[in-house]
């Protein structure tokens, strides 16, 4: 009796910023784990070797000798969806003990908590439907909503604190970062059509777009090389301004990550789409996703310093130094009484 009791003080103490902060974390790389091995999913050809949906078929829930080989691949991925279930659930349960009790952190665990569902349903939607391009865009992109939240819990558990946020940079710089986050989720969205366009449909019966898949290409590197002007803007912006060093640090490292999966792209449609190149593209997306979210979040603090004054205005400063203007000499007595 004593030793559950013992335990379940432990159940029951408050929850460690530190453990909060890990767990968010492992929400983020559990859910860019899931968007990969749903990839490999598609990239087999597995998409439909579990035909039906909660069930791996008809008569069963799990793969039969009939469904061996693809079927196990596609039910693993089903698997991992508990696993993920599970870990944005103690994400969860930790937010809400810890102690302050900060409700706008209990509310992101929970949208990331309730997200896991949603994607099971949409997930077996997109299996109902024959791996619709459209179904399979939308189990992307909303993965990439939860990937999301998760690092907003994270970013706002490891600011320690729910004060009024205020910006960290000049108007123009935040601009910058939330055109950055649009183009960036606009990328992700041709992307998906590109996919859907393409050879990689999950199943060789799956329907495609209808889109020709040179033009949507085209249009999707368009826009990478509109992001990637933005994100040297928001480099040379950064530095010009004088902003925070992390803020700065963020837009380089998306720079590199931008670089990187570009190259992966050009590489893999030159190459006729090889299964390993796409693989390696689909968590460069995430990566990409992870980062154009990584500049955004530090451009808005809670009780960090003020904005810095841009370069030019503190040239027009007055000078300091000995060679600086002497101030205008008080009034004598004399002066103030008129005589």
């Amino acid at each position: 009796m004593l030793g559950f009791r013992a335990r379940w003080r432990v159940v029951r103490r408050p929850a460690p910023a530190s453990l909060v902060r890990r767990l968010a974390l492992a929400s983020v790389v559990a859910n860019t784990v899931i968007v990969v091995t749903g990839g490999a999913v598609r990239l087999t050809s597995s998409g439909l070797g579990c035909p039906t949906w909660p069930g791996c078929t008809d008569s069963s829930y799990v793969p039969t000798a009939e469904t061996a080989g693809h079927g196990l691949i596609e039910f693993g991925n089903r698997t991992l969806t508990f696993v993920l279930g599970l870990v944005a659930l103690a994400t969860l349960v930790a937010v809400v003990r810890h102690r302050p009790r900060r409700r706008p952190l209990v509310r992101l665990a929970a949208l990331a908590f309730a997200g896991i569902p949603a994607q099971a349903v949409l997930g077996g939607i997109t299996v109902l439907t024959g791996l619709n391009p459209w179904t399979v865009a939308g189990h992307f992109l909303l993965s990439m909503g939860i990937l999301a939240t998760t690092l907003t819990l994270w970013w706002r558990m490891r600011e320690g604190t729910d004060r009024q946020a205020r910006p960290t940079v000049p108007p123009e710089m935040l601009l910058l970062g939330r055109a950055l986050v649009g183009v960036t989720g606009a990328v992700l969205v041709l992307g998906t059509v590109v996919t859907g366009s393409g050879p990689h449909a999950g199943d060789a019966a799956a329907a495609r777009t209808g889109f020709d898949p040179a033009t949507v290409s085209q249009l999707h590197a368009d826009a990478v090389m509109l992001l990637i002007g933005l994100t040297v803007a928001t480099v040379l912006g950064l530095r010009v301004t004088g902003a925070p060093a992390e803020v700065r640090a963020a837009a380089r490292t998306l720079l590199w990550v931008e670089l990187g999966q570009g190259l992966i792209g050009f590489v893999q449609y030159f190459t006729g789409v090889p299964v390993l190149l796409v693989g390696a593209h689909l968590l460069g997306a995430c990566l990409v996703w992870l980062a154009a979210l990584r500049v955004l979040l530090p451009m808005y603090g809670r009780g960090l310093p003020p904005i810095p004054t841009p370069v030019g205005e503190r040239a027009d400063a007055a000078p300091a130094g000995p060679h600086a203007p002497a101030a205008p000499a008080a009034p004598t007595p004399t002066a103030v009484a008129g005589g």
